[in-house]
Order: C-alpha cells, then sequence, then structure tokens
C-alpha cells in the first residue's frame, strides 16, 4: 500500500510540475527550471554518501564492536552487501542512511543513540535504516526533491517577473495578483507533496526493518525513547523540513510542522509496529 501511495504521489508531482511550469514558465522555462533541479539533486544524489559523512565528521565502526557484528547479520538477514556503517559524535541519539546504491551507501548512528538504546532496540534502528537503502529511499527522496525544487525555481523565475513587470508599468492587477499567488502557493504545495512521499516511505521501511528483525516491538520501544529524548532536549541546531531527513523522527514540532514534517507521528508507527505479528 505505501508503495502504490509513492507512486501516487510521484505522479500528481509530475503532473503539478508540468501544470505549473506551463501555467508559469512557459516550455522553455519549464525545462530550464527543471536541468538546474536535476543537476543540483543529481550531484547530491550522487556524492551524498562522502558529503553527509564530512558534514558529521563520521567514521568507520570497528569491526570488532558488538554494533558491526549486528549491522553485518541485518545485511545477511537483509540479504544485501555493500552498506558501510559510521558513527559521529552527538548529543541527541540519532541514525540516517544515505547513498545512490549498495555499494556507495551507509548507515551512520550518533554516539548517544548506541549509548541510550538497548541492543534489539538499537537492532531495531539498523534495520530501518538498511531497510532504507533496500528500498531505494534515497533515490525515490531525490526524484521528489527534483521536482519540487524545479517547481520553486519557476515560481522565483515568476516573482522576478512580477516585480520588474511592476517597475515598468506594464502589468494587469488582476492577472498578476493571480500569477503572485500561484507564484507563492506552487512552492509550498510541492513541498507538502515532497513530505507525504517521505512519510510513506519511513512506514515502508518501519515494516521492512520488521521483516528483517522481526522484533517489531524493539523498534517501536527505540522510537518512544528516542521521541522522548526529543520532547525534553532543545536541539543543539533549529531543524528544517530541508534536513528533518537526517532524523530517525521528525524534529519539528507539532501544529504546522505536521504538514511539513517527512516524518509520520510516532504514535501512528509506533502503533503500527505494535500490531505487526510475525
Amino acid at each position: 500500500m505505501n508503495t502504490i501511495k509513492t507512486f501516487f504521489l510521484l505522479s500528481i508531482m509530475t503532473v503539478f510540475f508540468i501544470l505549473i511550469g506551463k501555467m508559469i514558465g512557459g516550455q522553455s522555462g519549464m525545462m530550464i527550471a527543471f536541468v538546474f533541479a536535476l543537476v543540483m539533486n543529481f550531484v547530491s544524489y550522487w556524492y551524498s554518501d562522502k558529503i553527509v559523512l564530512k558534514i558529521h565528521k563520521a567514521k568507520k565502526v570497528d569491526k570488532s564492536s558488538q554494533i558491526f557484528q549486528s549491522f553485518s547479520n541485518l545485511l545477511s538477514q537483509a540479504k544485501i552487501n555493500g552498506p558501510k556503517l559510521y558513527i559521529y559524535e552527538s548529543e541527541e541519539p540519532n541514525a540516517f542512511a544515505t547513498g545512490r546504491n549498495f555499494d556507495n551507501s551507509v548507515v551512520a548512528v550518533s554516539t548517544s543513540l548506541v549509548e541510550t538504546l538497548s541492543a534489539d532496540e538499537l537492532e531495531g534502528v539498523l534495520a530501518h535504516e538498511i531497510a532504507h537503502i533496500e528500498n531505494n529511499d534515497i533515490l525515490i527522496a531525490s526524484i521528489a526533491a527534483t521536482f519540487a525544487g524545479a517547481i520553486s525555481m519557476i515560481a522565483s523565475m515568476l516573482k522576478w517577473g512580477l516585480i520588474f513587470g511592476a517597475f515598468r508599468g506594464n502589468r494587469e492587477s488582476g492577472s498578476a495578483i493571480g500569477h503572485l499567488l500561484v507564484a507563492i502557493l506552487a512552492p509550498l504545495i510541492a513541498l507538502v507533496i515532497q513530505m507525504a512521499i517521505s512519510r510513506t516511505r519511513e512506514y515502508k521501511a518501519d515494516y521492512t526493518a520488521a521483516q528483517i528483525t522481526k522484533k517489531p516491538q524493539a523498534l517501536a520501544s527505540a522510537l518512544t525513547k528516542i521521541s522522548e529524548f526529543y520532547k525534553s532536549h532543545k536541539l543543539k541546531d533549529e531543524p528544517s523540513p530541508a534536513t528533518s531527513h537526517m532524523y530517525i523522527i521528525s524534529p519539528l514540532a507539532g501544529g504546522i510542522g505536521k504538514l511539513f514534517s517527512s516524518h509520520p507521528p510516532i504514535k501512528a508507527r509506533v502503533k503500527r509496529l505494535n500490531n505487526i505479528n510475525f
């Protein structure tokens, strides 16, 4: 069902891009924006593992450690080879996966996560990140980001066009207001769709992790512990929708933050996991 939802949302995003592009960017403007967004996201996608590891100053996990043994066992259970395990210093319990394919993908965990969770809980989180790699979620997220980025660029082109048109005094007020509303709302709608796609992938990763470990309740317990940490601690860096995918749970607050969240609510994830039986 989550795969069907992802396909449906990606289809909506594609159609939305075409309609908005033709409406406010024209054929040429639409193609220029798409090419720019494609290039930027391709670079990010191709070098994501190296970029992220450098930013977090992550180091390879010692092969003799217990966490590495657990990771290797999970890869065997998932029947995939290639992903590497890294650890980085942080007071926030967190984990994420990135990379363009099995051989160029990494799972990174924070020191706080390793210290906070039990062995079974940590295994559940590792399986969740492995699931993202197995399910090609990095590629899917890059495709969604490309369309969302292109829509934002087209909207930006329209806003600048309206500004210069206003200075020249050659605008029709009704048309200008309508185009301005489209320019403002289009990127927001694209972001909402992009985040909805991300949420479906989180549900799928949770289920795939449960299939790998056969311990869905362990992942549910881990998510609850991590959620409690973020409720009681202020994040060092203020998160945003653009970076929230680098967290195991959504770091955004409630309210309107839920609409732009890349992760489903913890209660919904925990409930689904606890209802899984093998």
